[in-house]
């Protein structure tokens, strides 16, 4: 008889999301005349920018004719897209990547999952808690976390790193040596960001012990103090212990059409194995490429408009996150995040647990939030809004909250 991956038989419940979602349902189907603000999944609101939807439209004419009609893309990209990421993102920032060394996906959700079939299940991997769960639940697939205790909501072989308010939610060195180590700046879930100084010492170390960074800077586009680094490499030495993992989605709105990317630079190795090597075959085995229409969407985001009308999408989220950041400030929240992310992360009042507050809100103000356990045990207590809707749901979710 088959067998099945009984490692996935190991984690606890459903996805955060997942679970948020069905809560949600439930209460909607309860109460149907309620009008619920959803403030909890990080997903954008405003559409996509008059110059990619012209990229699209293009395109989308190129592949109903013959003469320029593009079947499977290349196993890395297009070349046109990764020049222009190579351009755009590191270039101008003195980071030494070149356009063969990007290899373009579906998003950086995937990649971030997919990262760790490279490596051994030998390996042992450290993660900022609160963490994107994705980081930890695609390890405990795979067999590489040991066992889930569920009192401590802590598996056995990951070395978690705590991130609080006591040490600015910047993780700490670990005592115990990792193998991989997961960084996400600016931080999903606390809005937290490093600075470079930072991010060095993170580098160094990792060079000096045999460890590889995952660097998730997924919400760069945000940042908005100048000593906060828009990619890891900008560290010097980066090149030799950093992957770093990119998305389309925050920044230009492509949740619903979905590119992203990873770098893998050369000088990256185990011993003589070069991992820039081991990810293209990876790549190449399992997956056929961001289609070309939205790999042209994708070139469109680095030209002149679509900088300048990005620009000022983000602009409207942050001011939501502003906005939201200090009326809840206002009404006597603790409240951290918000400046160079798109996430509000707040102390949840009184006692409540994280999962109590997010039913308070749930039934007495209708708003959706994500509570801050569903991150890992650190999260307890904390709660995380995003500046992703509108701003009229984000005032609006905003006085509900402070009637309470």
């Amino acid at each position: 008889m088959f067998k099945i991956n009984e490692n996935y038989l190991k984690l606890p419940g459903s996805y955060l999301f997942s679970t948020i979602g069905k809560k949600v349902a439930a209460y909607s189907a309860a109460h149907p005349d309620k009008a619920i603000i959803r403030l909890g999944i990080g997903d954008v609101t405003q559409p996509l920018a008059p110059a990619v939807i012209e990229a699209m439209h293009k395109a989308v004419d190129e592949m109903g004719d013959a003469a320029s009609f593009r079947g499977y893309a290349p196993d890395l990209g297009y070349e046109f897209l990764r020049t222009a990421i190579a351009r755009g993102d590191y270039a101008g920032r003195g980071a030494d990547i070149q356009a063969d060394e990007i290899f373009v996906s579906d998003g950086a959700k995937c990649d971030s999952g997919n990262i760790q079939e490279i490596f051994s299940l030998d390996n042992k991997i450290a993660v900022c808690d609160p963490v994107y769960p994705v980081y930890v639940d695609t390890n405990a697939m795979a067999g590489r976390t040991g066992e889930y205790d569920p009192k401590t909501e802590r598996w056995s072989r990951v070395i978690y790193m705590p991130c609080t308010a006591e040490n600015g939610f910047a993780p700490e060195l670990p005592d115990e040596t990792p193998d991989l180590i997961y960084l996400c700046f600016p931080n999903n879930p606390t809005g937290a960001a490093i600075t470079r100084e930072q991010l060095q010492v993170w580098v160094d170390y990792a060079n000096r012990v045999g460890a590889v960074i995952i660097y998730d800077a997924a919400y760069e586009a945000y940042i908005s103090e100048e000593r906060i680094p828009h990619t890891i490499y900008e560290c010097e030495g980066a090149r030799s212990c950093a992957i770093e993992l990119k998305s389309f989605s925050k920044n230009a709105g492509f949740t619903g059409v979905r590119l992203g990317y990873t770098v893998v630079p050369k000088d990256l190795k185990c011993r003589d194995v070069s991992l820039h090597a081991l990810w293209a075959r990876r790549h190449g085995t399992k997956y056929n490429g961001a289609p070309y229409i939205i790999q042209r969407a994708g070139e469109a985001v680095y030209s002149e408009a679509g900088r300048e009308q990005l620009a000022k999408q983000v602009q409207t989220y942050m001011y939501n996150a502003k906005t939201i950041r200090e009326g809840l400030k206002a009404a006597g929240y603790t409240v951290y995040g918000g400046i160079n992310a798109p996430y509000i992360w707040l102390k949840t009042p009184g006692k409540m647990t994280s999962w109590e507050f997010f039913d308070y809100l749930l039934e007495e103000a209708n708003v959706v939030g994500t509570p801050g356990a569903g991150f890992g045990p650190s999260g307890e207590g904390y709660f995380r809004l995003t500046a992703f809707g509108s701003y009229e749901n984000s005032v609006a979710a905003l006085e509900r909250i402070r009637k309470l």
